[in-house]
């Protein structure tokens, strides 16, 4: 059943004669006994921020694909950046006797994490990492490309360009700020950052209103960069609602590129991951990490991926 009858000099008649009575009574193979037994369940545990969010969702399927052409299996679940919420599934995690682990964190489970790391089991980081921890990350240039963004608005003229982020501490929301903030500076023009709750409970009306109201008070306003797509989504909407039109009276873009970008009149300029790329990096990082025993501690891997400026009719002058 292993594939190894040869190996021990069974012969085909016989291996054939097991497997059609296999086929008979349905029998799977336990997996966590198996697990047991070698070491190994080849099941790879993803925990991310929110499965319904576009990046999030896309990231998890390409990894899924590259984890499959491997022999990897994937179980993912999403932790609404709840604490929480998030060490009960690396808990659930352990249970089932997980190889891995690939986790966009929340803040406070530090010591889960350390856990994990001490017992040398693989874990890696992506979109975000928790300051403090050795651990693999595969990210990307955040600050870099919201940088470039803001200096394509200020080098059409756009003097006073406002940045919409969450109420968020994560060190890809810090650094994409970061950028935003030099840039203007380097303009010589004032930075204008707002902050906009941002539930996962499904409550939009909330954060349509805080843009919508952000807006509302700053009617000079020439250009809005939001920090995340869903921030961007939701913007949109509070932009409709006002009547303005994009780009004549407010040019905007997005962190994050989503297929509604593409389709939304007009078409909205965004700062695009390299989703292909990610998640090839995520996968290739942690099964070399597989490939070791456990026993054995390996440097931890830094990855840090180039954007692209997808620019499209929404911040044209």
């Amino acid at each position: 059943m292993n594939g190894k009858a040869k190996d021990y000099r069974i012969s085909d008649a016989l291996a054939e004669r097991v497997m059609q009575y296999v086929e008979q009574v349905g029998y799977k193979p336990n997996q966590l006994a198996k697990g047991l037994r070698t070491g190994k369940t080849h099941v790879i545990g993803l925990i991310i921020e929110d499965i319904s969010n576009p990046f999030f969702a896309t990231v998890a399927r390409l990894i899924e694909r590259h984890a499959s052409a491997r022999g990897y299996r994937i179980l993912y679940c999403s932790t609404d950046n709840d604490a929480a919420k998030a060490k009960d599934l690396i808990t659930l995690f352990q249970e089932q006797l997980i190889d891995g682990y690939i986790i966009a964190p929340p803040a406070g489970v530090e010591k889960e994490i350390e856990q994990l790391l001490k017992s040398n089991i693989p874990t890696v980081f992506f979109d975000r990492y928790l300051p403090g921890l050795a651990t693999d990350y595969i990210g990307v240039d955040n600050a870099a490309g919201v940088y470039q963004a803001t200096r394509l608005l200020l080098d059409q003229g756009f003097a006073r360009v406002a940045f919409l982020t969450t109420e968020s501490a994560q060190t890809q929301m810090v650094a994409r700020q970061q950028g935003y903030t030099r840039a203007m500076e380097e303009a010589g023009a004032l930075p204008q950052v707002q902050q906009v709750p941002l539930s996962f409970e499904g409550d939009r009306e909330e954060s349509i209103a805080a843009i919508h109201q952000f807006l509302q008070d700053n009617p000079t306003c020439e250009a809005v960069i939001f920090a995340n797509n869903s921030l961007a989504t939701l913007g949109l909407e509070a932009i409709a609602q006002l009547g303005r039109r994009i780009p004549q009276e407010l040019a905007v873009i997005s962190f994050d590129d989503n297929d509604l970008f593409r389709l939304h009149s007009p078409t909205i300029t965004a700062i695009a991951q390299p989703v292909e790329a990610l998640a090839e990096a995520l996968i290739s990082v942690l099964l070399d990490k597989l490939s070791h025993e456990r026993s054995e501690a390996t440097q931890a891997q830094e990855v840090v991926l180039p954007l692209s400026l997808v620019v499209r009719g929404s911040s044209a002058r």
